[in-house]
């Protein structure tokens, strides 16, 4: 695939450059160097960060699981503007109804693009018009896990407000985050009562008797692969082994975790924090760094201390992430109600799932009857 210089990412030679146009890349092509290498571009001026459509995440995601899967990439006077995984699914939470979605897995979290900040509307106008001349089979386009405050949905909402196009919120949820101009000590005191506060500092120095006991915050590709492979068994050591959802239970996921690890020190959006005791780590967390906000990964602790709370020990430790330069929030990556990081983290994300009407007037007049048959009144009882 001859996409010309890196510097300008413009289309074949003798071929005049439009001023907008959405392509549809395979992985072998987006693991080009001249198509990497607009990708960063694009993700330094995002409008909004979503390290799960970064090429460190996102290429080993499509190789584990993304047969079928297309990213949609829009040029903007010759540059890379706005990107996006697409899938097609015959199924629809149970029901036989096609539709195109952007494309996630269990272990992504947020499914906003990355569209270039000042051309967010301009995405969306070409994003939708293409799916209306080229919907194929589906019914209706499917955006899940999308930040519901930010500026990309913003864009989105102006747009579908202007068109008239039925939309609807499908799904939504409310995720713990952290946020606030604020020292880690104030939050914690404004998180937690004294008394809670009190007993963290009893489970601190009852565990320091066990052994020494010490912090670790790591960041770029020193010992990455050790600390991992040390990550992994200690998650599979504890329940979720047990229950096969571990990270390392699978190949695919094992195999994830580790070129994801090391694309994100590699590309300096890594940090990781360890609780040791006697050398060996019994709280473990990674969080993906991109600024203006963070994402709270993984993490994992040895369920044989569980009566020292050291889960909660390293999360005190995280944050540190309030006081860190150029981070603004961070977003837990947790379910709504999270029995631990909700005592703490005391903000909320909130994100929606879209569902958006596409195609001519018989696709339509389908989808109509499908927002009306999810959004009807439910009873209590």
């Amino acid at each position: 695939m001859d996409m010309g210089s890196a510097s300008s990412f413009r289309t074949r030679a003798r071929q005049p450059a439009a001023r907008a146009e959405l392509r549809l890349l395979t992985l072998a092509e987006l693991e080009e160097p001249a198509v990497l290498a607009a990708w960063e571009r694009l993700v330094a001026r995002a409008a909004e960060p979503n390290p799960f459509f970064e090429p460190w995440y996102l290429i080993p995601s499509l190789r584990q699981w993304g047969e079928g899967v297309r990213v949609k990439a829009w040029f903007h006077d010759g540059r890379l503007a706005g990107l996006m995984p697409v899938a097609r699914a015959a199924r629809y939470y149970g029901h036989l109804l096609t539709h195109a979605s952007v494309w996630l897995h269990a272990n992504a979290f947020c499914g906003v693009p990355l569209v270039a900040a000042g051309l967010e509307e301009a995405f969306w106008e070409a994003l939708l018009a293409h799916f209306d001349h080229r919907a194929a089979r589906a019914l209706f386009l499917h955006l899940p896990q999308m930040p519901a405050e930010g500026p990309v949905v913003a864009a989105l909402t102006r747009v579908l407000d202007r068109s008239g196009r039925m939309h609807y919120v499908a799904a939504q949820e409310a995720r713990a985050m952290l946020t606030g101009e604020t020292s880690a000590a104030a939050y914690l005191e404004a998180s937690m009562s004294a008394k809670k506060r009190k007993e963290l500092r009893r489970q601190h120095n009852r565990l320091a008797e066990e052994g020494a006991l010490a912090f670790e915050r790591i960041e770029g590709g020193e010992g990455i692969a050790e600390w991992t492979a040390e990550f992994l068994a200690l998650e599979a050591a504890g329940w979720k082994g047990e229950a096969g959802s571990a990270l390392a239970s699978a190949p695919d996921t094992r195999a994830l975790f580790v070129a994801a690890l090391a694309g994100a020190a590699a590309a300096g959006r890594l940090e990781r924090l360890a609780l040791r005791l006697d050398g060996r780590a019994i709280a473990m967390l990674a969080n993906f760094i991109t600024a203006p906000g963070a994402y709270s990964y993984k993490t994992a602790f040895d369920e044989a201390y569980a009566r020292f709370s050291p889960g909660m020990l390293l999360q005190l430790e995280n944050l540190a992430l309030l006081e860190r330069e150029g981070i603004q929030w961070a977003d837990s990556c947790a379910v709504e109600g999270h029995p631990m990081i909700e005592r703490l983290w005391r903000d909320a994300r909130r994100m929606a799932s879209f569902n958006i009407a596409i195609g001519g007037l018989p696709r339509r007049t389908a989808f109509r009857l499908l927002k009306a048959y999810e959004t009807r009144p439910r009873s209590s009882t």
